[in-house]
């Protein structure tokens, strides 16, 4: 679901943020949607005159003069990679430094050593604000580029007051681009489990959820579908999944990932009953969280996604990273 999760630390609400909306199964969340294109774009005298030191996978020490002022968003490659390069449709992860390139002010950073930083779907469906697409779009896995990003392809006339951003400020981003991500589980499969719904997989790994005639438990319920050999997570981890909600009873879906690509959120701030289901699973794997009503789940509901105080969830999470 994509929305701001107000208990977030201020670290994930900026990269909520930064990502435009956050794709999350969040206690307050209700489905939305938004589309960003994405283009290659030109290295400029603005970004060009951006310089960075530091050594590589930390995080950068970044000196311009501001205010910044590009006329179009301008990108310039300051270190090439030697890695694939990034096409429609691929989910990368990022390392990033985010700056006010009018006032210059330092906004946010994330992504380096061992945090976790953004996902981004190189998709006209993905929600990340066009400039990070644009400095995303078109480079080389191990590339660090400067893009300098101006107000249409940032926060639009609204700017973002969690981050600092007026509506008429420009951004500077200096991008890691990390690795390409898969887009689907990879782990072996396991044999499926009596009383739980059935899974069928279209060829981009989106599921189609049918539901037993039987009851739901009335716990908690957990099903591996996939089992994948990657670090387990925990109750402090970063993830990256995709992931389709839906309601027992109805089988009706209420909320998908599948229609912008892998997200990213902190296991913190999600539901009880989606948080305790990831917990201890592994990245790769592929897993069933049934959450019964009441605290584990919208305790009350959710009446803008259609879930009543009721409602038995189902979601199918497919586990692509952690950090």
């Amino acid at each position: 679901m994509r929305t701001l999760p107000s208990i977030l630390t201020l670290t994930a609400l900026a990269a909520v943020a930064l990502t435009g909306c956050a794709s999350s199964p969040d206690a307050t969340s209700t489905p939305t949607a938004s589309a960003a294109a994405i283009e290659c774009t030109d290295s400029g005298t603005t970004s060009d005159a951006v310089t960075v030191a530091g050594d590589p996978g930390a995080e950068p020490t970044v000196t311009f003069t501001s205010p910044l002022a590009a006329k179009t968003t301008e990108r310039s490659v300051l270190t090439e990679g030697t890695g694939e390069a990034v096409k429609e449709g691929d989910s990368v992860a990022i390392a990033y430094a985010a700056y006010n390139a009018t006032t210059g002010a330092k906004l946010t950073a994330g992504g380096f050593g061992d945090d976790a930083g953004l996902t981004v779907n190189v998709s006209t469906t993905q929600t990340a604000i066009k400039g990070i697409l644009k400095g995303v779009a078109c480079s080389n896995v191990g590339d660090r580029v400067a893009v300098v990003i101006t107000p249409d392809d940032g926060f639009g006339d609204t700017g973002n007051t969690d981050l600092g951003v007026a509506a008429t400020d420009q951004m500077l981003f200096v991008i890691d681009i990390k690795e390409k991500l898969p887009t689907r589980a990879t782990g072996e499969d396991q044999e499926p489990t009596d009383g739980f719904p059935t899974v069928k997989l279209a060829d981009d790994g989106a599921p189609t959820v049918t539901m037993p005639k039987s009851d739901p438990p009335t716990e908690l319920a957990v099903e591996v579908l996939k089992k994948g050999d990657g670090a387990a997570i925990t109750d402090t981890s970063t993830v990256t999944v995709q992931y389709s909600g839906l309601i027992w009873d109805s089988g009706k879906e209420f909320d998908t990932s599948w229609d912008v690509g892998p997200t990213s959120f902190p296991i913190s701030g999600l539901i009880t009953g989606f948080s305790q289901g990831l917990v201890g699973q592994t990245v790769g794997s592929q897993v069933v969280i049934v959450i019964p009503p009441g605290e584990l789940g919208y305790e009350g509901g959710n009446d803008t996604a259609g879930i009543s105080a009721t409602d038995t969830l189902v979601f199918v999470v497919d586990i692509i990273d952690a950090a």
